[in-house]
């Protein structure tokens, strides 16, 4: 009676296994294709950014620029104007521009057939900035109207802040009250500092300081300037205290004078 052999498979036949195996074929012929597909894609981006068809040739500015310089703007331009009107990337356009120092938001647009259309919005320095442990770096620094902090230099004759950092937007809430307490004096707040114990201490434009203190609900900020406003301002005129340097207002129901002294 005659038997089945079975023959067994040499080393060499097993090495080759995978040719006699469709499925594993089919999966690598796809993986091979679509590999074939990202390159080719990869490399048609490539070179229709490099052809010579739908060249950007202007940037158009809107508006007036009060900070920002012609020279600025085509620094930057010549910085992020890669490819042409259809493969230019706008986001990077926009990211370039909004590193200028007075650059406070850039709006980029397309503008057909050969133009990028530019917005500029522009900061409106309001005072400078100095941390409480301020250095030489910082001073460069200057607070917008939205109370932001912005890295540009000025010659403007601008009020100081000084306070912890994140804090510019509080102070300059409450600059704006103060200079609408002081306005019937005639003075105005020169430097507003806030510490890191959240007390409050303003110059003024005649170098008389102010020392306010912390806020505190029975004894709010308002309620001591006012009383300032009130008391202090009439006062001085009258005794003529022209020596006076510092007027503590940091006491429930009064305040305190301190003259200079006389080097």
């Amino acid at each position: 009676m005659a038997k089945n052999v079975r023959s067994a498979k040499t080393p060499a036949q097993d090495a080759f296994g995978f040719w006699d195996r469709p499925p594993l074929m089919d999966i690598a012929a796809d993986l091979l294709i679509a590999f074939a597909v990202v390159v080719l894609a990869w490399a048609s981006v490539i070179a229709v950014r490099r052809l010579p068809i739908f060249p950007l040739r202007e940037v158009v500015v809107q508006g007036e620029l009060a900070q920002v310089t012609r020279a600025q703007v085509e620094q930057a331009a010549r910085a992020a104007m890669i490819g042409n009107f259809f493969t230019i990337d706008l986001d990077v356009v926009q990211s370039s521009f909004e590193k200028l120092p007075w650059v406070r938001h850039a709006d980029v647009r397309r503008r057909w057939p050969d133009a990028v259309e530019l917005s500029l919005e522009e900061h409106v320095a309001v005072a400078r900035w100095r941390q409480a442990e301020a250095n030489a770096a910082q001073e460069s620094r200057l607070v917008n109207t939205f109370g932001e902090v912005f890295s540009a230099a000025s010659a403007l004759p601008l009020p100081a802040f000084a306070g912890p950092e994140g804090s510019a937007n509080e102070i300059l809430g409450r600059y704006r009250e103060f200079e609408a307490a002081l306005l019937p004096l005639g003075r105005r707040p020169e430097v507003m500092q806030l510490s890191r114990r959240e007390a409050w201490q303003v110059k003024l434009d005649d170098g008389l300081v102010i020392e306010l203190g912390r806020d505190e609900a029975k004894h709010p900020l308002t309620e001591r300037l006012a009383r300032f406003a009130t008391y202090f301002g009439p006062a001085l005129e009258k005794t003529r205290l022209a020596a006076v340097s510092v007027a503590d207002m940091r006491y429930p129901n009064g305040f305190a004078l301190r003259v200079a002294r006389k080097s």
